[in-house]
């Protein structure tokens, strides 16, 4: 592999698991040859992380992060600092996604408005406050790349999780204020709003029969993989991305890409694709 980010300081919140989004994108961005600070409330599933990126024969720490507590978020990047001096490529992807949360998360008549304002305390509010403290840093390094993790639960309406989804729309618009500001000082940043990514977790909590109807209106022949993402991420954090910001780059096999009827007449597209029969 090509090692697009030899040299550079990388942080990946939310990332306990090696076969989930976060995980997946901090073994990435090791392989790429960046130093990668493994971020997560829980610690003993980040050092797992770091285990298997050592394993790769990469370098990487693992810290504990609550983006909840603004003094977990001084101390957290301090100790970033003391360890590697700078950071150059920060990847926003830590989320309240428990099962509480989530439960609660139901129709607005219904909702706990406590459970809108973990979201955002924990989505927005967090995602903030990790770019607020690491813009100094940046500014001293001459620039980097801010990668935020959004949803394709942003871009469209459902029938659940509506404090999660706005909370991840906040989030987009976030990053084109932060391009918008701080182009000029060489700092870069970008979202990727994930469709269904076949994590542990999404396979945990989805139905075999609910995977195959989300499926059925995806473009392409199969549902993502944590991989994808990790490979999203590497693309925006690299110099191969140095004209792109202010994006969101949603990577959901074309979810979202057509109209609601495609799912219900591709066979019939693909039997007589020269023409329309009437």
């Amino acid at each position: 592999m090509m090692k697009r980010l030899e040299g550079k300081v990388a942080i990946v919140s939310g990332a306990r698991e090696v076969g989930a989004i976060g995980g997946a994108t901090a073994l990435r961005l090791a392989a790429e040859g960046a130093k990668v600070v493994v971020a997560d409330t829980d610690l003993a599933g980040a050092e797992s992380v770091v285990q298997a990126i050592a394993e790769q024969g990469g370098e990487a720490m693992a810290l504990r992060l609550d983006l909840g507590d603004i003094n977990s978020i001084n101390g957290f990047f301090a100790a970033v600092v003391e360890r590697f001096g700078t950071v150059d490529i920060l990847h926003n992807n830590a989320a309240i996604t428990n099962m509480e949360q989530m439960v609660g998360d139901m129709a607005i008549e219904h909702m706990d408005p406590d459970v809108w304002d973990r979201a955002f305390h924990i989505n927005t509010r967090g995602t903030m406050l990790m770019i607020k403290t690491v813009l100094p840093i940046m500014f001293k390094g001459g620039g980097g790349s801010i990668i935020n993790t959004s949803s394709g639960a942003s871009l469209r309406g459902d029938f659940y999780a509506p404090a999660y989804a706005a909370s991840k729309a906040a989030i987009n618009c976030l990053g084109l204020y932060v391009a918008t500001q701080y182009g000029s000082r060489n700092i870069r940043c970008n979202t990727v709003s994930p469709g269904l990514i076949l994590t542990p977790n999404a396979k945990e909590n989805n139905s075999a029969e609910q995977l195959q109807l989300i499926g059925s209106h995806a473009l392409v022949p199969e549902l993502g993989e944590p991989r994808d993402i990790a490979a999203a991420v590497a693309y925006l954090a690299s110099d191969d991305a140095r004209n792109v910001t202010g994006q969101v780059l949603v990577v959901d096999g074309g979810y979202i890409s057509h109209m609601p009827h495609v799912a219900g007449n591709r066979d019939n597209f693909n039997a007589n694709p020269s023409g329309r029969s009437c």
